[in-house]
């Protein structure tokens, strides 16, 4: 099997692609038209907690030199322990941390021994948790800005005006750059943006080929409509394949016919999709990392997308 290597400006590393897959580059697209330019793959630490500061080292080094520039983050990730973890890596080396952008969330409050305070799990969209939120990620994750801010669920009790208020208070001292929503619904999404004099730049939703309801029922419609780009957490469905031998089989011959894995399969999959999905890899393994990527360079035909489609739906389109 011939393979090239490719070398990266920003890294002194090599990726080394297969022709069986196709020579494919990592893009790096804007996610909205005001937003930021992400890695078309992210990675995503909400695991990295369970590992060691040296480990979470070559997992970035990893991810840098395959192309993905982009990691996601949540403020009570690894009960509230990722984002200290990641930032041990980044803590003094402002080289490194200009080579990525970071995306962060907050909402949620956890029972946990960390936040005593906490005797329910809530939620919290006041303008105070906002930037206290803030404050904390930026200490925890060793920077001074934050690319992408995202409300983590929709909170029945949020306050548009406040949440403005937060957002654009964080905005002009620049400790934010970006902001946008996660698992919002649409209506929930154009009310919140009708009191902001900037875009939010996406909606993170759960996205996959067993979870891809949102495509047809206009959850990503309204994305695209406002030229946003949807981030796909669980972007391979949690392997719910695995629990169907009749779908993992199908996924098996089917991988098979393209060269690659199921997983880059199931992630070509998305990315074939009109709306550019960024889909999150949630890992610790390296070589998944470098698995996932080279999805980049698998086509599936549109036959194949619907054919695939019919393995979660058990029957045809109408």
């Amino acid at each position: 099997m011939d393979c090239k290597r490719l070398r990266w400006p920003f890294l002194k590393e090599y990726a080394v692609v297969s022709n069986a897959l196709y020579f494919w580059t990592m893009q790096k697209i804007k996610i909205h038209p005001d937003g930021p330019a992400l890695s078309r793959i992210v990675v995503g630490a909400w695991r990295w907690h369970a590992v060691s500061t040296s480990q979470v080292e070559t997992l970035i080094k990893t991810s840098l030199s395959a192309g993905i520039t982009s990691f996601d983050h949540a403020d009570i990730y690894g009960d509230y322990s990722c984002e200290e973890v990641f930032g041990n890596a980044l803590r003094g080396n402002n080289a490194l941390r200009n080579q990525m952008q970071l995306v962060t969330k907050c909402g949620i409050k956890l029972l946990s021994g960390k936040r005593p305070d906490h005797w329910i799990k809530h939620y919290d969209t006041s303008k105070e948790h906002i930037i206290w939120s803030i404050e904390n990620s930026l200490k925890m994750l060793a920077t001074d800005r934050i690319d992408v801010l995202l409300l983590h669920r929709p909170d029945p009790l949020l306050d548009p005006t406040e949440v403005a208020e937060a957002f654009t208070t964080l905005k002009k001292q620049g400790k934010v750059l970006h902001f946008g929503v996660s698992n919002f619904a649409p209506s929930k999404m154009e009310m919140l943006q009708s009191y902001l004099s900037f875009p939010l730049v996406t909606n993170q939703i759960e996205l996959s080929l067993f979870h891809h309801e949102d495509f047809v029922n206009g959850a990503v419609d309204h994305l695209m409509k406002n030229r946003t780009h949807p981030m796909a957490w669980s972007p391979l469905g949690g392997g719910k394949h695995f629990d169907n031998d009749t779908i993992n089989n199908a996924l098996e011959g089917l991988s098979q016919h393209y060269r690659c894995s199921p997983t880059q399969l199931l992630l070509a999959w998305l990315l074939k999709h009109p709306s550019g999905v960024f889909p999150i890899l949630g890992t610790t393994k390296p070589e998944r990392i470098e698995e996932g990527v080279k999805s980049m360079g698998v086509t599936i035909d549109k036959q194949h997308w619907f054919d695939m489609l019919r393995w979660v739906r058990g029957k045809d389109v109408s």
